[in-house]
């Protein structure tokens, strides 16, 4: 009895700091609409890629994976990976209306 309860604590404890941490894109600030210029536009479209590829990277399955889903059945995981997948995805369309104004040629 001692060892199950020795391992319920330990899961519960364990389980608190499981939620992975995911970038977080920022959203594109009037000052760096004002001072992108087409090649920079493209490069933070490239590093904003990079970053859901991470995002997709982090959120696969593992030990944290397990833990969060003991400690609140993995909806803190989620939920985090839903909101750095929707402001990367933001800041990605706020670059591409940027790109469409500053790189026509």
């Amino acid at each position: 009895m001692k060892k199950i309860i020795t391992l319920a604590v330990l899961v519960m404890a364990t389980s608190g700091c499981a939620t992975k941490q995911y970038p977080q894109a920022a959203a594109v600030t009037g000052e760096e609409n004002a001072l992108f210029t087409c090649q920079d536009v493209k490069t933070e479209i490239a590093k904003v890629h990079a970053q859901q590829g991470e995002i997709e990277r982090i959120g696969e399955f593992d030990a944290r994976t397990v833990f969060g889903f003991l400690g609140d059945f993995g909806i803190g995981n989620g939920m985090a990976k839903d909101s750095a997948r929707e402001r990367a995805q933001l800041r990605l369309n706020e670059l591409e209306g940027i790109k469409y104004n500053k790189c026509q040629s």
